[in-house]
């Protein structure tokens, strides 16, 4: 009997005492079964606490945090996660000692290094509160995990991948996709975070750069075969499956990544069309959003027939596919059919045919000085894209102004018809006046 009191004795009194935070208190206790419903799938920011019932820094910490979780009450949770009882939870987010916290802004946490003080705990929850409600009111700031790579640093270029929306924003897109699956407590992970950072920004408008945390989203890890973290994969533009993924095999600093994204992109996107110059729409829609403008003045096509003409324009295609990944727009116009834009780049006293390359957000302007052939044409624009080169202010308002004009038939040109002219009447008039 004595040893039956015993037993139930030291079961109440272990269980009762597994817990460092009673249920009245206003930390909340979190377990596998809600940690999903009420942290990540949740609106609101919270501190998360992983601890172990025998751990004597975690019963310091108790009075501590019992007073933010009262003081933060309303504006945001605090949790607490007995990761002794509950190894599954604790080893997801990689919990290797006691007591371990973070800070839940989204999917991804961030570790809380700072003092173990209500005041300073206060001040880091308080501190993602602000970026959240930024981020609600179109601000920058966003989620503390928005970067993907263990939750350091951040940045709004990159795209938050889950196993809900992976589908739509990567395969059944036209875009061209890096993707990182990360955990957040590898470090490798963490060291790339800046870098993968930097170089979604960089990318910008020509390759997407996602992040998927493999250890919330282990559906789409397990698709895609990762086992390692930090696993870089490459999605090309267009139509796409589960079979026209590659791996990345570049380097991990933001250059690299950069360099070997561009170089992919390339591949998968298409040379753009080098548009006539018959108005201001055309300019407009070929110029716009892009860094420069390449605009070339053909000789007229009584000087240089249709084969000669088209022969500049192949070189002209050749050099939009060359150097398609920078997407600059081409067009091209007919000696004189531009006037004014002509005297705005001063093109046509050295002859034609003619380039002026120009930057419409900077105002500026640079004229290829050398032959107008594939040779001094890739020398030109490859001095351009490192930024050499002489250029110059556009002169005016720095506006280029087009004029509409008709399109070339494709045909050779026809010198215009005289008309016939009756010799006898002139003849006779010239009589006239001599009588």
């Amino acid at each position: 009997m004595k040893l039956i009191f015993g037993s139930i004795l030291l079961w109440v009194f272990g269980h009762t005492c597994s817990a460092l935070y009673p249920s009245s208190s206003d930390v909340v206790d979190l377990t596998p079964a809600n940690f999903d419903r009420l942290v990540l799938q949740g609106d609101s920011v919270w501190i998360v606490e992983f601890y172990a019932p025998w751990c004597g820094h975690c019963k310091n910490l108790v009075p501590e945090y019992q007073k933010v979780a009262t003081a933060l009450k309303g504006v945001a949770k605090v949790g607490a996660v007995n990761a002794d009882e509950h190894k599954s939870l604790a080893g997801q987010y990689g919990v290797q000692g006691f007591p371990t916290l973070k800070l839940f802004n989204g999917k991804t946490p961030t570790d809380y290094s700072g003092q173990r003080t209500a005041d300073a705990m206060a001040e880091a929850v308080l501190t993602e509160v602000k970026k959240k409600v930024k981020a609600a009111l179109g601000g920058k700031g966003g989620k503390s995990g928005g970067n993907g790579s263990g939750g350091s640093g951040g940045s709004d270029d990159v795209i938050e991948l889950t196993d809900s929306n992976f589908d739509k924003l990567v395969l059944n897109s036209d875009d061209v996709w890096l993707v990182e699956f990360f955990a957040p407590w590898c470090g490798h992970c963490k060291n790339l975070a800046p870098h993968w950072a930097k170089a979604a920004s960089e990318l910008k408008g020509k390759v997407k750069l996602g992040a998927l945390d493999a250890t919330v989203h282990q559906s789409k890890a397990q698709e895609y075969g990762v086992q390692g973290y930090p696993t870089i994969k490459f999605f090309p533009g267009g139509k796409k499956d589960r079979d026209s993924v590659q791996e990345y095999d570049g380097g991990r600093t933001s250059s690299d990544i950069v360099t070997w994204a561009l170089d992919k992109y390339a591949e998968n996107v298409p040379a753009p069309e080098v548009h006539e110059l018959l108005s201001q729409d055309v300019l407009t829609e070929a110029c716009e959003g892009k860094a420069l403008c390449i605009i070339s003045v053909l000789p007229h096509i009584l000087d240089c027939n249709a084969k000669c003409r088209n022969g500049y324009i192949s070189v002209l295609r050749d050099m939009a596919e060359k150097y398609k990944a920078k997407l600059w727009g081409y067009m091209w116009t007919e000696a004189l059919a531009q006037e004014k834009l002509e005297q705005t780049l001063g093109i046509g006293g050295f002859g034609y045919p003619a380039m002026g390359v120009v930057n419409l957000k900077k105002k500026k302007f640079a004229l290829l000085r050398g032959s107008f052939s594939r040779e001094g044409i890739n020398e030109f624009l490859r001095d351009i894209s490192y930024g050499r080169g002489q250029t110059a202010p556009l002169p005016g308002n720095g506006e280029i102004s087009v004029q509409t004009a008709e399109p070339w038939d494709g045909k050779d040109g026809q010198l215009p018809e005289e008309e016939d002219i009756d010799l006898s009447d002139v003849v006779l008039d010239d009589v006239k006046e001599e009588l």
